[in-house]
């Protein structure tokens, strides 16, 4: 599907009517900034195309994304999407990890309602499998990968104090004198979910009055969504600190979607010398994003010109067997003179 930038789908109460030729689902990934956050969507917009995804993905962004960050990514085939930042109660960012605060505007992709299912993925996520069998998930839940609350990001939980963790559950049985076990947590830097205006509103709404936590926007999609979430295997989105807290659980030769949240392994940041950076297994991942980023032929551009050509080649295949076939006669034409 060729680029196209929009304003937001609600925008004034008018919703756009949905083209005939727009497929019914996408990916959608977010952007805020004029930081180089916009080098992980191009490696993300690429490496969808490497798996041959047939869905496109919409860039949800924020006003503050500059225009040349714009073209790049229209350019690398994406639907640019400006929406306005969601900002939480202001008793809230005190409470909330200041990095984490701009992303309640995450909130606003429930707003895409010209696509009935949508996947969304973090703009340091890379996808190095086809994914497109999860929009043929059952509607009506939320699905996503469970957390970990290993890494000292969750000091200040009581999971992390009791060394209990979702991933290993009967490694450290939750006590009872810690109260009823918690729910479920997922990872919110993908997830699919269905777009839906009363949804978006009723989470502007229930933003306003809830309690202020430190991981702010995933805290709070944890909290809403809870009775209609399903997890789903972490091959979709391995959480790179799985490979050292919970290696028994990965098979890595299976993973479809990496996470590069783990501190120091931003691939086009990457220097190997934080903890647990110089493994082999972060430089493999870390080497396999690159190889996607410098790969030319997966370039938006490339990509339509070589479809063209190879579509042009296939009819003129198509003419020459009809014409060897005996179904062309050419006559030629009478003399103009």
């Amino acid at each position: 599907m060729a680029p196209v930038i929009a304003a937001d789908a609600a925008a004034n109460g008018v919703m756009k009517p949905k083209p005939k030729s727009q497929p019914s689902c996408a990916y959608v990934t977010f952007l805020a900034g004029n930081g180089d956050y916009v080098k992980g969507v191009v490696g993300l917009a690429k490496g969808m195309r490497k798996v041959k995804s047939k869905y496109p993905l919409v860039v949800a962004m924020l006003p503050d994304v500059p225009e040349d960050h714009r073209k790049i990514l229209v350019d690398q085939g994406c639907i640019v999407r400006e929406i306005e930042p969601v900002y939480p109660p202001e008793n809230q960012t005190q409470f909330a990890m200041a990095y984490y605060v701009i992303n309640y505007s995450k909130l606003r992709i429930w707003e895409f309602v010209e696509y009935s299912k949508m996947i969304y993925l973090d703009g340091d996520i890379e996808v190095f499998d086809n994914i497109d069998h999860l929009f043929d998930l059952p509607s009506g839940f939320f699905y996503a990968v469970m957390d970990c609350f290993c890494e000292k990001t969750w000091s200040h939980t009581p999971q992390y104090e009791i060394g209990f963790c979702q991933q290993c559950p009967d490694k450290v049985q939750w006590p009872d004198h810690a109260g009823p076990k918690p729910p479920l947590y997922f990872n919110a830097g993908m997830f699919v979910y269905e777009p839906n205006l009363d949804t978006y509103y009723d989470l502007l709404e229930t933003l306003k009055i809830t309690p202020p936590t430190p991981f702010a926007e995933q805290d709070f999609l944890n909290m809403y969504f809870k009775d209609i979430y399903k997890p789903i295997p972490n091959v979709y989105n391995l959480v790179l600190a799985m490979l050292w807290r919970h290696p028994e659980n990965v098979e890595l030769e299976k993973v479809k979607v990496v996470h590069y949240c783990a501190a120091g392994s931003k691939p086009w940041r990457y220097t190997g010398k934080e903890e647990n950076m110089d493994r082999d297994d972060i430089k493999m991942l870390v080497k396999g994003w690159w190889d996607i980023y410098d790969d030319k032929t997966l370039d938006y551009k490339k990509i339509v010109a070589r479809d063209e050509v190879a579509k042009q080649t296939k009819w003129d295949r198509f003419l020459a067997a009809l014409t060897d076939a005996g179904a062309f006669r050419f006559i030629t034409a009478p003399s103009a003179a």
